[in-house]
């Protein structure tokens, strides 16, 4: 309403645009602390997956090496694999 109330209200016409104004920074502050929680919530999650990432890249390495070293494929058989990885990476 803004002047309208001024106009015809006076003073009770500020307050009550006042009110309506502390209203929406309250509105405002309650979705910054959201999007700021969703925030920290989604870095969480991403440090974890880059953590688990990490480490099924070691096993997988563990892995082609046991592989490798028990004769089940030979490290020419490994090398377009790690080829293609490296190349993702």
């Amino acid at each position: 309403m803004g002047w309208l109330r001024t106009l015809f209200l006076g003073d009770i016409g500020n307050r009550l645009d006042i009110s309506d104004n502390e209203d929406r920074i309250r509105r405002m502050r309650a979705a910054i602390r959201k999007n700021r929680r969703a925030d920290a919530s989604q870095d969480e999650r991403l440090a974890l997956l880059e953590r688990e990432n990490e480490q099924l890249e070691i096993l997988v390495s563990a892995l082609a090496q046991m592989l490798a070293a028990r004769g089940v494929i030979d490290e020419e058989e490994l090398a377009p694999f790690v080829a293609a990885l490296d190349d993702e990476v």
